[in-house]
């Protein structure tokens, strides 16, 4: 892969905030026209990482390029090039979502008539065309968010920074904010994403990066990370939660038990010989089993296994 063919470069980046370490050495490198997700719990410098790279903050240590820019000694150049959507609307409530777009487009310096034409094709694009003369104060939330992002494109960045833009929005708000991303993607604009719901980077992702205190545990593509965590699992639901242990007993390798699920977990190499084994194994020993299912690790699974380890 030729730097031609990336749309963000992170190299050693360190950033403190007096005594604490928000970001640790963090390297980072991002595909152009993908979508870049970044997973991490709370204070693992996911934040920091975004508004170093939108060139909101300055590092103290480490080389960041954006769309080919250094974001330390040519940062409006790279301000000229990219979107930024926060965890925080940024629009005025007041004001109409057409209105929204235009006062956005003239402080792009568009002009008065190219702003309106840009409001209007967003609004189209983003599905708001039939609300664009309501006040904002009138949106659901999922509308307020397809705003935030049609808001973040009146530049046409080619890379877009999305700081946990779901936060908050019930499943059919973020199921619309999803939708809108893809429809990015598929024009060509590089998405980086930070986000607390393991599901929406599942969703999105074309690569993951894991961060905690301030670098990179783990990346790859969530297949990828999932197989990290061992690959396969059966997970064996009983009718009594007494038989627990005589069923963890005749489950291969590593088993863990969850007594309030009456289940019991076990990771496994090959999925159709696990589950006849298992089932086997469980009527010989006379052990009713409500369900059996074979399954791969989700990415919360990831995430807790990944995050412990490393804090081990």
């Amino acid at each position: 892969m030729t730097d031609h063919d990336l749309a963000i470069v992170v190299e050693g980046l360190r950033k403190k905030y007096g005594d604490k370490q928000a970001l640790d050495g963090l390297d980072l490198t991002v595909r152009a026209g993908t979508v870049q997700g970044i997973l991490g719990p709370n204070g693992a410098g996911k934040t920091t990482a975004v508004r170093i790279m939108s060139t909101l903050l300055r590092p103290e240590e480490g080389r960041v390029e954006v769309a080919g820019i250094d974001v330390r000694t040519r940062a409006d150049e790279v301000r000229s090039r990219i979107g930024l959507l926060g965890q925080n609307a940024a629009v005025d409530e007041e004001l109409s979502g057409r209105q929204n777009l235009e006062m956005f487009g003239r402080l792009y310096h568009l002009g008065a008539r190219r702003a309106g034409a840009r409001a209007d094709e967003l609004l189209a694009r983003f599905g708001l065309a039939d609300t664009g003369k309501k006040a904002i104060k009138q949106y659901s939330g999922g509308m307020r968010r397809r705003l935030d992002l049609a808001a973040s494109l009146i530049s046409r960045p080619q890379v877009l920074f999305l700081d946990e833009p779901t936060t908050g929005l019930d499943p059919r708000g973020r199921t619309e904010v999803w939708s809108a991303v893809r429809s990015l993607v598929g024009g060509g604009t590089t998405v980086l994403l930070t986000t607390q719901y393991l599901e929406e980077a599942d969703q999105l992702a074309d690569q993951i990066a894991v961060i905690n205190h301030g670098k990179v545990i783990a990346e790859g593509t969530a297949d990828e990370l999932k197989t990290k965590t061992g690959g396969d699992r059966i997970d064996v639901v009983l009718h009594d939660t007494g038989q627990l242990a005589r069923a963890a007993s005749l489950l291969p390798g590593e088993v863990r038990m969850d007594e309030d699920r009456r289940m019991v977990s076990a990771s496994i190499s090959d999925r159709m010989a696990a589950l006849t084994e298992t089932v086997r194994a469980l009527e010989a020993a006379g052990i009713e089993a409500e369900d059996i299912a074979v399954r791969r690790p989700t990415l919360d699974e990831v995430f807790m296994h990944l995050t412990k380890e490393d804090a081990a």
